[in-house]
C-alpha cells in the first residue's frame, strides 16, 4: 500500500496571515500566442496575481508559493474556508490547429471539481481533472483543436474548507493527445447469462450488455480463455461465441491467454491438466498449437484478434514450473512459441506481455531487462494497477513511462477497478469491502468509480511520444449472480467483485461507464 497522506502543514507551506478572501476585481487577460510565465517563476511567493496569468472568483485562494515542480515556485489553490477560484490566461494570434497543455499537478483531494480546461478555442471546450496525489507530482496533458487563432488556458477549483492543489511547469505547444483503448474485460458475461444475469441501461430498459457498453464508449473488449476449464466456460467453444458479439458491435477483441484450466495470476500459474505431464520441450508445442488453434478458429469466423496475451499476470513466469522467471531462457522459449503462433495466424495482431506491477517501477525493470536480455519477443506492454494494491498513482506514472521510454513499445492497463460500494450483493465477502482499503481522495461511490477511471486514463494519456493505448477496465460485467461464482470448480463459490461491475446492484449500468468516452 502507499502512503498518500502527508499533513497539510508538511505539503503547503502558505502564509495564511493577511489572505484576503473576497473576491477581487479581474485583471486585464495576458493576450500573447506563447504561454506566459508557466512555470510561475515570474512571481516567488506572494498572494498577487501571478504574472501573465488573471484571476477570477475567490482569487485570495489562488497564489504561488516555494515548492514548485521544476523550479522554485508553484500555483497553489487553497483556502481555509469553502472557495472557487480560476486563474487562468488568454492566448491569441495562435496558428490554428492542434494544441496540447501539459501541466504538472498535485492534489489533495475532496473538490467538488479541481481541473483544468482549454476553452474559447474555436472547438469544444477540453478539461483534465487534476488526479488526487498528495506528494509525488503527476503530470497530465490536455489537447485542444483551435480553430479561431485563440485559447483561454484555465485552472480551476470549485473547493471545500482546506482542500488544495498545486499547478506548475504548464508548456502549450502543438501535436495532440488521446488513447486508442477505451476497453473492459467480459469474460464473466457468458457463464452470468447462462445462470439468469441481466443487464439494463441506466433508465432501466432490459439489454444486451455488449450493446450497452458500446453505447457507453466501449470500443474493445477482453477475453480470457483456459485450455479446459471445469465448467467449460472461458474455453475456446465460448471466446468464439462471445467474439462474434463482440465484432457484430464494432469492438476490437484481446484474447488473454492463462494457459491454465483456472485462473492465472502471480500467486498461480499451474499447467492445464493436459500438459500435467509434459516435458519443457512438449509444453513449447502446446503453447504453440493451443494459441495457434484458438487465434485461427477466430480468424476462421471472421473475428481475428486485434491484440493477444501470451500469459496473464506472468510476474513469476507461467506454467511453472518449467517456465518459471527462475529459469528465464525456458521462459523465453515458451513465451516466443506463443508468439510465434500468434503471428503464424496474423502477422499484424499485436503480442502483450502482462505483469500485476503497474505501480512496481524496480520489479517491472526487473522482469522486462531479463526479457530482453533473453530474446523474449512482445509488441507491448500490459500491466495491471490497482490504486489498492500496487502504490500511488505517481508510483504507476513513474512505472508506465518508464516502460515507455526504456524499451521501446507501447503501453496499456490490462486490468484496472475501482469499487462503487463496499457491502455485497451475495454472501461471499468483497475483495474491498473496508474505507481502509480504498484510495485516498477516492470513495466508493459512483462518483469516486468514475473519478478513479478518468484519472487513471489520464496518466495513460499522458505517457510520452504517444506510447500510451489506453485502459481496459477488469469484469464490467462480474454482477452477482447464482452460480456464476469465481472457482470454476466450485458453482456455490460466490463473487468477491460485484461491488467493482459497472452495472449496479439494480443491474442498471451505471453513470461511471462515462469513462468509456474519456479521449
Amino acid at each position: 500500500m502507499f502512503h498518500a497522506r502527508r499533513s497539510l502543514r508538511t505539503l503547503l507551506i502558505p502564509l495564511f496571515a493577511g489572505l484576503a478572501l473576497t473576491t477581487l476585481p479581474v485583471t486585464a487577460a495576458h493576450s500573447a500566442s506563447t504561454l506566459t510565465n508557466g512555470g510561475f517563476e515570474s512571481d516567488g511567493t506572494g498572494t498577487g496575481t501571478p504574472a501573465g496569468w488573471s484571476e477570477y472568483g475567490d482569487t485570495g485562494a489562488s497564489y504561488t508559493e516555494s515548492g514548485g515542480h521544476g523550479g522554485s515556485y508553484r500555483l497553489t489553490h487553497y483556502s481555509s474556508s469553502a472557495y472557487k477560484v480560476e486563474t487562468y490566461q488568454y492566448l491569441s494570434g495562435l496558428t490554428n490547429g492542434n494544441y496540447t497543455l501539459t501541466a504538472w499537478v498535485r492534489s489533495g483531494g475532496g473538490q467538488n471539481s479541481a481541473y483544468i480546461a482549454l476553452k474559447n478555442c474555436g472547438s469544444a471546450e477540453q478539461r483534465t481533472d487534476l488526479p488526487v496525489s498528495a506528494s509525488g507530482w503527476i503530470r497530465i496533458v490536455t489537447p485542444i483543436n483551435v480553430t479561431n487563432n485563440q485559447c483561454t488556458i484555465s485552472i480551476n477549483s470549485d473547493a471545500n474548507a482546506g482542500n488544495w492543489i498545486n499547478v506548475d511547469d504548464l508548456t502549450f505547444t502543438s501535436g495532440t493527445t488521446g488513447t486508442s483503448i477505451h476497453g473492459a474485460d467480459i469474460s464473466s458475461l457468458a457463464k452470468s447469462e447462462a445462470f439468469g444475469g441481466v443487464y439494463r441501461t441506466s433508465s432501466g430498459t432490459t439489454g444486451d450488455a455488449v450493446t450497452i457498453l458500446k453505447n457507453a464508449g466501449m470500443n474493445y473488449a477482453r477475453l480470457k480463455v483456459w485450455v479446459n476449464p471445469a465448467d467449460g466456460y472461458n474455453n475456446k467453444t465460448r471466446v468464439l461465441a462471445m467474439a462474434k458479439r463482440i465484432k457484430a458491435a464494432g469492438m476490437k477483441l484481446l484474447v488473454d491467454f492463462h494457459y491454465s484450466d483456472t485462473w492465472a495470476d502471480p500467486g498461480a500459474q499451474s499447467k492445464p491438466a493436459a500438459w500435467a505431464g509434459h516435458s519443457y520441450s512438449q509444453l513449447k508445442t502446446d503453447v504453440y498449437n493451443h494459441t495457434y488453434d484458438v487465434l485461427n478458429a477466430l480468424k476462421a469466423q471472421g473475428t481475428t484478434a486485434d491484440m493477444v496475451q501470451v500469459g496473464n499476470e506472468i510476474n513469476g513466469g507461467m506454467l511453472w514450473s518449467e517456465g518459471s522467471t527462475d529459469n528465464w531462457t525456458q521462459l523465453a522459449g515458451l513465451i516466443n512459441s506463443g508468439y510465434d503462433a500468434v503471428k503464424a495466424v496474423n502477422s499484424s495482431t499485436v503480442v502483450a506481455l502482462h505483469l500485476a506491477k503497474g505501480g512496481d517501477l524496480s520489479g517491472t525493470r526487473w522482469w522486462f531487462d531479463n526479457a530482453v536480455a533473453g530474446g523474449i519477443k512482445f509488441d507491448a506492454i500490459g500491466l495491471s494497477y490497482y490504486g489498492y494494491w500496487h502504490g500511488s498513482l505517481y508510483d504507476f506514472q513513474t512505472t508506465l513511462d518508464d516502460a515507455a521510454s526504456r524499451y521501446g513499445k507501447p503501453v496499456f492497463v490490462a486490468e484496472t477497478a475501482y469499487p462503487f460500494r463496499l457491502d455485497s450483493d451475495d454472501s461471499l465477502v468483497n475483495q474491498i469491502d473496508t474505507t481502509g482499503e480504498l484510495v485516498s481522495g477516492y470513495p466508493a461511490t459512483t462518483a469516486g468509480q468514475t473519478k478513479w477511471m478518468n484519472d487513471v486514463a489520464s496518466i495513460v494519456e499522458a505517457v510520452p511520444g504517444g506510447r500510451g493505448l489506453g485502459v481496459f477496465y477488469w469484469e464490467a460485467t462480474w454482477t452477482a449472480v447464482t452460480d456464476n461464482g469465481w472457482d470454476p470448480t466450485d458453482a456455490s463459490s460466490g463473487n468477491g467483485w460485484e461491488n467493482q461491475a459497472l452495472f449496479g446492484f439494480d443491474d442498471k449500468a451505471l453513470s461511471s461507464m462515462s469513462w468509456f468516452s474519456h479521449r
